[in-house]
């Protein structure tokens, strides 16, 4: 508020003060004063001044008053209260003789209502003055009678050229039937909504509930009627306890999935974090740059983004250095390339290296088996030598469900380079650590992009199986695990994070579908193809031989695998590479299938004595 404006409204409020003692004088002796009370009803009057001062003591001037609410309000009345609190204890100490304690209790509500009162009164003005832009309005029901939807109820009242016309709630307690709240009725429960929505012409669906299952039920009940569903942050992710019309937003196939919320030991992950240097390979694919987004706020001496496509380096690189001081280095180079990987090590010197780059499509590396294992087994086994070589502190690989018990190429790959990993640690310092994870919710070779692409084409969206699960985590998710995993793991050891339930794609293209407007079956169809070369029914989570235990950190589990034979790794990995100067598919295809099983842990255990 200015300085003019500030004065101006002191002024009314000592004005307004004023008419409130005069009219609590006047209630209270009933127009008529007696003679012995005039003079101590005049100084009475002092109240006006010492509210304005108290006023401006508690911030009251600092106030926009067009977004007053129940804090500003509660302010008023403590203000009120210290004001008139001396004038109180005096009409005690005199035992009213003085005046009558009755005066400096009328005075108080008189006081609050008149003080209070204008404030709000502008508010009120100000919301009615507002223009409001021609949008148009949408009829919309709130699911959830509860503190986010009562926050999203009054902002949408009060920004009324958002275009929301709020027409009820729906809510699953009974006790709230027909209950009115901010002048909007609770007009029923889930099981009615589609009565509620056609009855009374309802656009859009907005949902304040973080339950996934029951955005599931509703994502269903309304496949058939024409409602946009549309969703609100958790209290949890709302600043100061307000809701902005524009954090509603659509549902997302995240909001479907039964997940409990990651709890990271921030004070862990900066020990090995903060003021190092961390390079992370594959840095401007979907999980490398998660990766370096959340380092950052880990404060390191340096980051440094590895990556062969310069476009996706770029892109990385421009968004992080908007919104940082840390020092980038961006480096466009390739893992299989050694010379340059020492080079890089000898003049970056980084004490962590997240090791995200990957060929990672299965159907696709069935058929480019020799391009998996250079960049996959290859480009891996360069990094971990350079990592001992250059006395890299600690070094986490981001492997895959499809590395346990593999039948693909890709898969087979990620688990050899597991192995690489893992026998890296026998000879180096450097804390080897190899973290696997399923599927994340949007990664570039992903269903999701590829369900969302066939949808906008009008479909159909093509499934391989209908009984084929996987494991998903969003990506923000398996990051911040893999992270913390970075932080508990010693030399050579495996983790598997957590994926709770596997998930039938079959169900997450039908409710991508709803989640899209359209109906399975009438607007989209889906088409079940049959498995591609290389994919299983389930992934698992371990190897034969393999188990697991828990680590003390939520979400996160030890892998227990077996002992490995060095020497054969290195024989195997030369016959490899002869393989793949002449190169033959199927014959290296066959050696790395070959090698896995060679290094089963079960084949292992059955050759103990």
């Amino acid at each position: 508020m200015k300085i003019s404006g500030k004065f101006l409204f002191m002024g009314v409020d000592l004005i307004l003060s004023a008419c409130a003692i005069g009219l609590s004088i006047l209630i209270r002796f009933e127009g008529e004063i007696p003679a012995r009370f005039i003079t101590p009803c005049l100084y009475f009057f002092t109240i006006a001044p010492v509210c304005v001062v108290v006023f401006y003591l508690f911030g009251l001037y600092e106030k926009v008053w067009r977004y007053a609410g129940l804090y500003e309000l509660i302010t008023i009345v403590y203000a009120v209260s210290t004001a008139l609190a001396p004038y109180l204890i005096f009409s005690f100490v005199t035992s009213g003789s003085v005046f009558p304690r009755g005066i400096v209790a009328i005075a108080w509500f008189a006081n609050i209502f008149f003080l209070g009162g204008i404030r709000f009164v502008l508010r009120l003005v100000s919301e009615r003055a507002r223009p409001h832009k021609s949008v148009q309005q949408k009829r919309v029901l709130i699911v959830g009678a509860n503190d986010i939807g009562e926050l999203a109820l009054r902002e949408m009242q009060r920004q009324k050229g958002a275009g929301y016309i709020p027409v009820g709630f729906i809510d699953d307690d009974l006790t709230r039937a027909h209950v009115m709240i901010h002048g909007v009725p609770v007009l029923g429960t889930k099981e009615t909504i589609a009565k509620v929505i056609e009855n009374k012409s309802i656009d859009e669906l907005i949902i304040a509930l973080s339950s996934p299952s029951y955005v599931r039920e509703l994502v269903s009940r309304c496949e058939k009627l024409k409602v946009a569903l549309k969703i609100i942050p958790s209290i949890s992710e709302i600043l100061d306890g307000k809701i902005a019309v524009n954090q509603i937003r659509e549902v997302q196939i995240e909001d479907l999935l039964e997940r409990a919320p990651v709890t990271l030991d921030l004070e862990r992950l900066s020990s090995y974090i903060k003021n190092n240097t961390v390079l992370v390979t594959g840095a401007g694919g979907s999980i490398g740059s998660e990766i370096c987004r959340q380092v950052l706020r880990l404060e390191p001496r340096e980051l440094v983004l590895l990556g062969h496509g310069e476009n996706s380096i770029h892109e990385i690189w421009l968004e992080l250095s908007s919104h940082t001081a840390i020092p980038l280095r961006t480096v466009i180079g390739d893992i299989k390339d050694r010379s340059m990987l020492n080079w890089l090590f000898e003049n970056v010197r980084p004490q962590v290296v997240f090791h995200a780059a990957a060929h990672k499509h299965v159907p696709l590396m069935e058929h480019n088996s020799r391009e998996a294992i250079k960049n996959n087994v290859k480009g891996t086994r360069n990094l971990v030598e350079a990592a001992g070589k250059y006395g890299v502190e600690r070094f986490i690989f981001l492997s895959t469900d499809k590395a346990v018990n593999p039948v693909s190429v890709m898969g087979a790959s990620k688990r050899i380079a597991e192995i690489l990993v893992a026998t890296g640690a026998a000879h180096s310092s450097t804390k080897f650590i190899a973290v696997r994870f399923g599927n994340v919710l949007g990664s570039r070779g992903s269903v999701i992009p590829t369900f969302k692409h066939q949808i906008k084409s009008g479909g159909p969206v093509t499934v391989t199986h209908a009984d084929m699960t996987r494991y998903f985590m969003t990506i923000p998710e398996a990051v911040q695990l893999v992270i913390q995993a970075g932080a508990i793991g010693e030399r050579g050891e495996i983790y598997m994070l957590d994926m709770g339930k596997p998930i039938k794609i079959l169900d997450l293209a039908k409710n991508l579908i709803r989640l899209s407007g359209y109906e399975v079956g009438r607007d989209i169809r889906i088409e079940i193809q049959g498995s591609r070369p290389g994919e299983k029914l389930e992934e698992e989570l371990v190897n034969v031989g393999e188990t697991i235990s828990p680590t003390g950190v939520e979400k996160i589990l030890k892998v227990h695998s077996c002992a490995l034979d060095r020497d054969a790794m290195e024989k195997m990995l030369s016959d490899l590479e002869a393989a793949l100067e002449k190169n033959n598919e199927e014959t290296v295809k066959k050696l790395l299938l070959d090698g896995v099983k060679l290094f089963s842990c079960a084949k292992n255990a059955a050759q103990d004595p």
